[in-house]
């Protein structure tokens, strides 16, 4: 058995996000296309013999709440293992941006700890693991671009165009509840089909050059949350219209991240060259599938 790992957790970017209605359960009715970029936190993880859990490096908000803790305490209760774990994330992918930073933690703790503590558990026994933690961590641990439905965990494998991204985060952490319970939420989306997706999205823009000119393809439906987040967090707006000089924008997730397909790696340097200090922005490349899909 392997003693310690050093693992990748990457981000998510919802390439379209679509509110269909409220369920019974208070939850909502989701449709989204999740796309892997390169962006990620790195997670140190070693296995220890005396049952404790010890969570260090970047922690944001309350320890007991941290995804990555979590599921480690999760994976333990629910196989009996009496191991435990040094857990140390450094953090890349900020907090309450829409990318998924927290839930790809959980993933990754999950799929390491099976492995540290040869727990044995198959993806899907994990992902109904993840499932109680959040919404969008059956996704990182299955480890596929996919066409997310119910509540985001009814997952349809995608593939994508190969894709750049330029992403943009105002250091604004937006609650996701807060954006759901927002009464002017439109929640009454039709439905679409997979095959509408694939028909007419691609992550990477169409550049036409005609006189001059550059003319980006738009991205496919839309983001229900972004009027809402747009509203509340005008910045939000202000990023938006900062990143469509430069080809298709859209906020992710519930924000406040937003990004931009572009056509290559120095267009999207060129969008996040020169921002306001308060402003972080990466360059991204869209992954095929999670780096530990393979295990």
């Amino acid at each position: 058995m392997e003693r310690a790992l050093a693992l990748p957790a990457p981000a998510k970017l919802n390439l379209f996000l679509h509110v269909l209605g409220r369920r019974p359960d208070g939850y909502h009715d989701l449709q989204s296309a999740f796309a892997l970029i390169d962006l990620a936190d790195w997670i140190d993880i070693e296995r220890r013999d005396d049952g404790q859990l010890h969570r260090g490096g970047d922690v944001i908000g309350e320890p007991d709440a941290d995804l990555a803790l979590r599921a480690a305490r999760l994976l333990q209760q629910c196989t009996g293992s009496r191991y435990g774990a040094d857990i140390h994330v450094a953090k890349q992918i900020p907090a309450g941006a829409g990318l998924g930073g927290g839930s790809s933690d959980a993933a990754t703790t999950l799929i390491a700890l099976n492995r540290l503590w040869n727990t044995g558990l198959d993806r899907a026994q994990l992902a109904e693991l993840g499932l109680q933690l959040g919404a969008d961590v059956p996704f990182f641990v299955h480890g596929i671009n996919a066409f997310a439905e119910d509540r985001g965990e009814r997952l349809t494998p995608l593939v994508l165009a190969p894709a750049h991204y330029a992403v943009i985060w105002p250091q604004l952490a937006v609650s996701t509840k807060e954006i759901f319970e927002d009464s002017g939420l439109t929640r009454n989306t039709k439905a679409t089909k997979i095959s509408d997706f694939s028909a007419a999205a691609d992550p990477v823009p169409q550049s036409l050059r005609a006189g001059g000119e550059t003319r980006t393809e738009v991205l496919f439906g839309a983001n229900d949350l972004e009027a809402v987040a747009r509203r509340r967090f005008p910045v939000i707006d202000r990023v938006l219209a900062h990143l469509a000089r430069f080809g298709a924008a859209r906020m992710t997730g519930s924000g406040s991240a937003v990004f931009a397909a572009v056509a290559s790696e120095e267009a999207a340097r060129a969008a996040i060259t020169g921002l306001p200090e308060s402003w972080s922005g990466w360059v991204s490349r869209g992954l095929t599938e999670h780096p530990l899909r393979a295990w």
